[in-house]
């Protein structure tokens, strides 16, 4: 049995990119692993996000976690701020990484855009706290998706650095996890863009808690060409529209692209569109109202989160303790 960690920051409105990207796959991970499923509010922070939105976004973070099915009895959900040591160690990894392995991270290139020298340091050394989250757990596997894959490399590098440094062969190299059935969903409203809740168009994502009806508008309103559906992705590679609507009623009907396409080869957008409507409302609807259920009752939210709190608390405080000793920090 490996251990889990994976997490979601709680800037809200979280989306079918996420589900299906990510969440679906860890209630899977449950059954065969010890999983920490993490809140991670000290990334969000990044964005300077309005303090009162945050505290309730995290619970509807958490209530998505549970609406899709990761059991409070097996898996620790926590809040990432609440164990004190994931900043204690992302700032010890902090001295042992080099500039340069930052200066090479894309996601910083990407999210900075043109205003990099306007850019928060905590965006710049992200990936340093998310390496301290990984191996603060000595988690053995942390599934990434392509965006992430180079963040887990970082944290491979960071472990490394912190043995030599010390002598020690005290973090293992933490393995990726990459599912052949996460999907990588993309906007609505623009078939090379990836599904994010930063868009500024509500019409690029379909939230957890949008009803049917609004699944439904957002989906007939979803961009398209005026061209039938082909038979193999192949002769789609220029419709990227096309391929995002296809890919997501693979990954919500557990088919690949290639069957999804010959399940509607020739067939039109409106067809296409009624069905796909059909089979993310059949998915998505259940979760949204147990959320829904889940969010009248903030405090057996929170008692979760408590529960979470100490079971992951017990481990990172073993670990940042052995590491006190390591780096030679008198304790007392």
């Amino acid at each position: 049995m490996g251990r889990i960690l994976s997490g979601v920051q709680p800037t809200g409105n979280l989306h079918i990119g996420n589900y299906l990207g990510a969440i679906r796959n860890w209630v899977k991970l449950q059954e065969v692993h010890e999983t920490l499923f993490c809140i991670v509010d000290l990334h969000a922070l990044t964005t300077l996000p309005n303090p009162a939105e945050m505290r309730q976004y995290t619970r509807e973070v958490a209530a998505a976690y549970i609406a899709s099915g990761i059991d409070p009895e097996r898996s620790a959900i926590f809040t990432q701020s609440t164990i004190l040591a994931h900043a204690e160690l992302s700032w010890i990894f902090s001295c042992l990484t080099p500039l340069g392995w930052l200066n090479r991270m894309i996601q910083f290139k990407e999210k900075a855009g043109k205003h990099r020298e306007q850019a928060n340091l905590g965006l710049y050394a992200y990936p340093v706290l998310q390496a301290a989250d990984i191996l603060l757990y000595k988690a053995t596997h942390v599934p990434v998706g392509e965006d992430q894959k180079q963040h887990l490399e970082l944290a491979r590098d960071i472990a490394g650095a912190f043995n030599r440094q010390y002598d020690v062969d005290y973090f293992k190299l933490p393995e990726p996890l990459i599912f052949p059935t996460a999907a990588r969903v993309m906007s609505l409203r623009d078939g090379t863009s990836k599904m994010s809740k930063s868009d500024a168009s509500d019409y690029s994502r379909i939230h957890f808690l949008d009803d049917p009806d609004t699944i439904a508008l957002k989906i007939r309103k979803a961009k398209t060409d005026p061209d039938p559906i082909a038979g193999i992705p192949e002769a789609m590679e220029n419709r990227p529209e096309a391929l995002n609507l296809l890919g997501i009623y693979g990954a919500f009907a557990d088919l690949s692209l290639v069957d999804a396409c010959r399940k509607f080869e020739g067939a039109t957008f409106s067809s296409l569109k009624q069905s796909l409507t059909d089979q993310i409302i059949s998915v998505m609807d259940p979760i949204r109202l147990r959320m829904v259920e889940l969010l009248k009752d903030p405090q057996y939210i929170d008692a979760i989160l408590k529960r979470g709190i100490e079971k992951a608390k017990g481990l990172a405080l073993k670990h940042i303790g052995e590491v006190h000793d390591i780096v030679g920090f008198l304790r007392l």
